[in-house]
């Protein structure tokens, strides 16, 4: 019998981890430029000139009011946005009191604990304890140095990036292109004026500004829309635990651009984390998650590649060239054109 995993577009995998990388290392070189804008607007300024400026900017871009969206790709979509001013704001606070590794990799629990409980197979396990090990080696919690606030803030964030990774890819799945995050960058913009706007915008200059829209295309614009890319192409355990290598990218940032020095300890950490991501992205490809019945609701596909690949599955297996359906029904939403 003919199965989504027979479909499986081969590269799929790799393709998403490619994006995924990408965006990982525009998030750290967009961090480590927001931790100079600390001592001129604080945590929450440098946060609100990114998220700002990303509303704007997405929203002319995506221009989600030509979009035909279901109730229920508008709910995902705002919630991604609540989600997004929220690891924001929570994740600049911990970088103003932590070293940029360290609150990365504290973060990360945030995508493990999505690896751990979405995962399948000896993989669910593996690669997972594997990342953990390269966390506790990156954060040194047995050195007892790093700012208890901070940490509260990091695993705050972890929380929420949680949360952002399973809303990214129900909204991959819902919402074509880039109208998904047309709705929720603009409703995170909204969340952090509403929250800190009253005490940012009183230190913001013409020059703060235009810097900040230079800053936003680089953190969150770029990233946020590889990563939902990216989303459509691997399963959310496979994201969650190739994210494994936020904490070397950060530590490697950190120390290029911040002079952060990692010690041993660390150095053995960033060969872990990267371990780890390496095994996430050869085990990840979306269709397991078809294949093992997890509900797709309106996947996007590329059309013509996937239907060729079909086409020859198909001639293969003896269906004389017919295309033949998946048992998974698959719907594509249309925009409105």
């Amino acid at each position: 019998m003919t199965t989504a995993a027979s479909y499986a577009i081969p590269g799929q995998a790799r393709r998403g981890a490619l994006m995924a990388t990408a965006s990982m290392l525009c998030v750290q070189l967009g961090l480590a430029v927001s931790v100079t804008l600390i001592d001129r607007v604080g945590a929450e300024g440098a946060a609100w000139l990114r998220l700002v400026w990303a509303g704007v900017v997405l929203l002319l871009v995506a221009r989600p009011w030509r979009a035909r969206l279901s109730r229920a790709a508008w709910g995902a979509a705002v919630g991604l946005g609540v989600a997004t001013a929220a690891i924001t704001l929570l994740f600049m606070a911990a970088v103003a009191r932590l070293p940029l590794g360290t609150a990365s990799a504290i973060e990360f629990l945030g995508p493990l604990g999505v690896a751990v409980a979405r995962g399948r197979g000896t993989g669910r396990f593996v690669w997972p304890v594997l990342a953990a090990a390269g966390v506790l080696l990156l954060t040194e919690p047995w050195a007892g140095t790093a700012d208890p606030v901070g940490v509260a803030f990091a695993l705050a964030a972890a929380c929420g990036w949680a949360a952002y990774i399973l809303l990214t890819q129900r909204v991959g799945d819902q919402v074509q292109g880039l109208t998904g995050l047309g709705v929720s960058m603009p409703v995170a913009a909204l969340v952090a004026t509403l929250t800190v706007g009253p005490s940012v915008v009183g230190r913001m200059t013409p020059e703060l500004l235009l810097y900040g829209l230079g800053l936003a295309l680089l953190l969150p614009v770029v990233p946020f829309s590889l990563e939902l890319l990216a989303l459509r192409r691997l399963s959310t355990a496979a994201f969650g635990t190739l994210m494994a290598l936020e904490p070397a990218f950060a530590t490697l940032v950190g120390l290029a651009l911040l002079a952060q020095v990692p010690g041993p300890p660390a150095v053995v950490g960033i060969v872990l984390v990267v371990v780890a991501g390496v095994g996430a992205e050869r085990t990840g490809d979306r269709s397991a998650d078809a294949a093992a019945g997890e509900p797709l609701h309106e996947v996007a596909l590329e059309d013509q590649e996937q239907h060729d690949h079909r086409r020859d599955v198909d001639q293969r297996e003896g269906h004389g060239g017919a295309v033949v359906r998946p048992e998974l029904p698959l719907q594509v939403e249309q925009p409105d054109r």
